[in-house]
């Protein structure tokens, strides 16, 4: 899709050019996956496994997915990430923050050092990154043009928290710290980016069945995890996928700054 020159926006755009974050592997590739069969045009962004981003984007339906490296908890590369994307499409309509990391940090077993460090770590790729992000996709959908159409806006951004952010994670506070920021972001977004038809959603997923969970879910806490969720599962990488592509593409404007469980009844808050 191309940016229209005149402002005739569509209700949403008929190829919607999505950045999905962390796309190389677990819940970003499958993210890509299920948005690009909706008809989305995806740059998949990777931090350094290139083997895998290339095997993603192969696979991916349709033509015209790139992928683009760039290291999100570096604020200079995640902003030349966005360039680098914007350059490459013409436009964005779309972000998916979803790159994270969870560092084991147990405040009663971590050296100051080293507790420091994971909440460097932890803050710059979960939230500093994601926030930079989302400042100059808000700034660029913003200038887009004319009046817009339909319910789709002049552009979305959907983040990737978890339940972390509302429980706690005892042996990794700095991820459910960076999480409950990157809720609080969402929402502060959608009141400020409202006016602009701009939507911003978040999505608060427990335990998600990816390769990076199967040595959890195989070993001898297994069982305990799946007794978490009372479906006696935990939640499928699709599903989540599922879920955010509703955001990027189908969810109503009246749903801005809203914050949804997909974790199986297995954390409940009121």
């Amino acid at each position: 899709m191309q940016a229209a020159a005149d402002g005739d926006a569509k209700p949403m755009p008929n190829r919607p050019t999505v950045l999905v974050t962390g796309a190389s592997r677990g819940i970003g590739a499958g993210i890509a996956r299920v948005l690009a069969t909706r008809g989305a045009r995806i740059a998949a962004h990777f931090h350094r496994n290139r083997d895998a981003i290339d095997a993603v984007v192969g696979s991916l339906p349709g033509a015209g997915h790139r992928a683009f490296a760039a290291d999100i908890g570096d604020a200079d590369a995640a902003a030349r990430l966005w360039h680098d994307v914007s350059e490459a499409f013409g436009v964005v309509d779309a972000l998916v923050n979803n790159a994270g990391i969870y560092l084991f940090h147990p405040p009663l077993a971590s050296a100051e050092s080293e507790w420091r460090a994971a909440w460097q770590e932890t803050l710059a790729t979960n939230l500093i990154g994601p926030a930079t992000l989302s400042l100059l996709a808000a700034q660029t959908m913003a200038a887009r043009p004319g009046p817009v159409d339909g319910t789709f806006g002049r552009g979305r951004i959907v983040n990737i928290s978890s339940r972390g952010a509302f429980r706690g994670e005892p042996d990794a506070p700095a991820y459910a710290a960076s999480k409950a920021g990157l809720n609080a972001l969402g929402q502060s977004l959608a009141r400020a980016l409202a006016p602009q038809q701009i939507y911003v959603y978040t999505l608060a997923p427990g335990w998600v069945e990816t390769d990076m969970a199967t040595e959890h879910l195989a070993g001898p806490d297994g069982d305990s995890i799946r007794a978490q969720h009372p479906l006696g599962r935990v939640t499928q990488a699709e599903e989540l996928a599922n879920a955010v592509a509703y955001c990027v593409l189908e969810a109503p404007p009246a749903m801005t700054g809203g914050i949804i469980d997909v974790n199986g009844a297995s954390y409940l808050r009121s």
